[in-house]
């Protein structure tokens, strides 16, 4: 199984020593680095940066909101980059939730699912250059229907490094895992666990089995950001993960839908997960965060002394995932990648 690393998004600002990390983790063989965006720093200009002191590691976005731009803005930030790294781009894209879709882009978040398909095809076509792009679709017209009726199709000015961009979709739900099986290249899970191995499996069988499907599960990337602790008290490495858990699983979205609560409710943990939500939305963070028990962090995480880690591993070896996505500073990512071998 190959090893990423996930830099993530910033908090209040840069995050401290991610190039450091960055260049750690090329220097230890890792195969890609990912960046990510919410509703602040976003994912394409730190992915530059890195790439501009890099060589071989693949540049990732985990992920690029589509409601941030327009299919074809992502497509020439995708393809810019893509030229400007040696080919190494690879487009990780997602809907997000509907708070922030409609929050802060001022985006129509309904029917995710088509408008997804849309927009890939928008940026397919793009980066292939083969015509001038046109789409005639519910959620996406080029060119615009009305407005001063002088829209022309175009192709883009610069020609693409190469033709195809590795495009992979985040997805949580069993509908939207399937159609990143059908139209994309590599599915960006979060919060998997081997024990939910079977379910998600069943989903992507599901989407590579339609029609125009792009691959089989032999050739389909699952690139999976996954907390690894290295430290010999298990409960006091967990401990380091319950506040971001609970953080997504309460306060990641409404009450009403929240898709990060509804995993952990599939794992068998619907209980916890209504309990930490109702903490959590009450402002009781710390017993939100209490109430996440040491069991749920295991499944979704590598805790514990190396030798735990590496029994643990063999079990996400036998998944559908491809690549773990590490997290951590540089002095982290050599410990961590010692304790998996």
């Amino acid at each position: 199984m190959k090893l990423g690393f996930h830099v993530g998004y910033w908090g209040s600002g840069p995050t401290p020593g991610a190039l450091e990390a960055v260049l750690k983790a090329e220097e230890l063989g890792f195969d890609s680095v990912w960046t990510a965006e919410a509703y602040g720093s976003d994912a394409f200009t730190p992915l530059a940066w890195y790439g501009a002191s890099t060589s071989r590691i693949r540049l990732g976005t985990n992920i690029v909101q589509m409601s941030a731009r327009t299919p074809t803005a992502t497509a020439m930030s995708a393809m810019t980059l893509d030229h400007l790294s040696g080919g190494r781009m690879v487009l990780g894209l997602g809907a997000s939730g509907p708070q922030v879709v409609e929050g802060w882009y001022g985006q129509p978040y309904p029917k995710p699912l088509a408008r997804t398909r849309e927009y890939v095809d928008i940026v397919r076509q793009v980066i292939a250059r083969e015509a001038p792009v046109t789409l005639d679709g519910a959620h996406f017209q080029l060119p615009l229907k009305g407005g001063t009726g002088l829209g022309k199709a175009l192709k883009p000015t610069v020609h693409p490094l190469r033709k195809e961009i590795p495009i992979h979709l985040a997805a949580e739900g069993p509908k939207n895992v399937a159609l990143a099986a059908e139209i994309g290249d590599g599915w960006l899970p979060l919060f998997f666990s081997p024990k939910s191995n079977a379910f998600y499996k069943a989903a992507l069988e599901e989407g590579f089995a339609r029609e125009g499907a792009r691959h089989t599960l032999e050739t389909f990337e699952v690139p999976c950001s996954i907390p690894v602790i290295v430290h010999d008290d298990v409960e006091e490495a967990a401990s380091w993960i319950k506040p971001s858990l609970a953080l997504y699983i309460g306060g990641m979205g409404a009450k009403t839908v929240n898709f990060h609560h509804d995993v952990f409710a599939r794992l068998g943990y619907e209980d916890v997960a209504d309990k930490v939500q109702e903490l959590y939305l009450a402002g009781r963070k710390e017993e939100a965060t209490a109430a996440i028990p040491t069991s749920l962090v295991e499944d979704t995480s590598l805790i514990g002394p190396p030798a735990k880690i590496r029994d643990e591993l063999q079990a996400w070896e036998e998944t559908v995932v491809t690549q773990l996505l590490l997290r951590g500073d540089a002095a982290t990512l050599a410990k961590i990648a010692d304790a998996l071998g």
